[in-house]
């Protein structure tokens, strides 16, 4: 239950820890720890150097920049739960940090090593891709930004090179007065979604849908955005025959991964049921004067 031996780096700003990765030989970022140490520990994982990221001050914060939301890689999951403007901006995201994991392991688990860790089953994947949100890289080559839909280049493994270095997430906020839920099934309270479902919407005053987005965890190895249920309700009245469809377009989904605990159909049968209870309770939320207060 040890690591294998490896050297430590504790570089103090991004374009140093660029630099190492460029010079080092199997070299491995170290965000808040919480996944890669016990890969390391276990021997699933064995770097040739750790490149620590804890020192990069640059690399944490949430800010609004105009219409946009910035959170910082390296920022702590539990500051970003707590955050006022999360709150106010994206509750949903409040709402999703409630079932990820445990107090102590937020407290150092960071975004960015999530996003970069990727599990299939994780919930901070699914909020940013329920967000429409872009990741920015920085590498020997300069910046970009790369869509949440386009992250993931296969199962655990994000879309940048190994030379490059994760700095943030950005999104715009949805408007006022959207409806939001991510709710999950789990088998105990901070353990991985077996299924869990982000719903963002929009409703007129005749309570039609004018805006909305779904995107389901733990049913692929990317989050799975529910497209043709978001095209569907466009327009329809925000009611039972709506949860009703959305749930019928989840038989379309091909290819739905199952292990050992769970088949691909109960996880099938599982994101029709959450993602109809999802819906249910962002059309309660959505224009209600509760708007605003983390409910559940």
């Amino acid at each position: 239950m040890k690591p294998a031996p490896f050297k430590y780096h504790s570089p103090t700003s991004v374009e140093e820890a660029i630099q190492l990765l460029g010079e080092l030989d199997n070299p491995k970022l170290l965000a808040g720890g919480q996944s890669l140490m016990p890969m390391m520990n276990f021997r699933f994982m064995m770097p040739t150097h750790v490149i620590d990221l804890n020192q990069i001050q640059a690399l944490s914060g949430i800010e609004l920049r105009g219409e946009t939301l910035y959170i910082g890689a390296m920022t702590r999951q539990h500051d970003i739960h707590t955050s006022s403007l999360i709150k106010i901006a994206a509750p949903i995201i409040a709402e999703a940090y409630d079932m990820v994991s445990h107090r102590q392991i937020r407290n150092r688990g960071t975004l960015g090593g999530s996003l970069c860790h990727l599990d299939p089953s994780s919930e901070q994947p699914c909020f940013i891709s329920v967000l429409d949100g872009s990741i920015d890289v920085v590498g020997p080559n300069g910046p970009r930004s790369i869509k949440m839909g386009e992250w993931t280049s296969m199962y655990m493994t994000p879309a940048m090179s190994e030379q490059e270095v994760m700095i943030g997430v950005h999104f715009s906020p949805w408007p006022k007065g959207h409806g939001w839920a991510f709710l999950e099934y789990s088998r105990r309270h901070g353990d991985y979604a077996i299924v869990g479902v982000a719903v963002l919407v929009t409703l007129n005053e005749k309570r039609e849908i004018t805006q909305l987005a779904i995107s389901i965890c733990g049913i692929s190895y990317a989050p799975c955005r529910l497209s043709n249920a978001e095209l569907k309700l466009l327009g329809m009245k925000a009611d039972h025959n709506a949860t009703t469809i959305a749930a019928q377009c989840i038989d379309a989904i091909e290819d739905i991964m199952e292990d050992a605990h769970n088949s691909s159909d109960y996880r099938r049968h599982l994101a029709k049921i959450y993602t109809q209870r999802a819906l249910e309770l962002a059309f309660h939320r959505a224009n209600n004067a509760d708007h605003g207060q983390h409910t559940h």
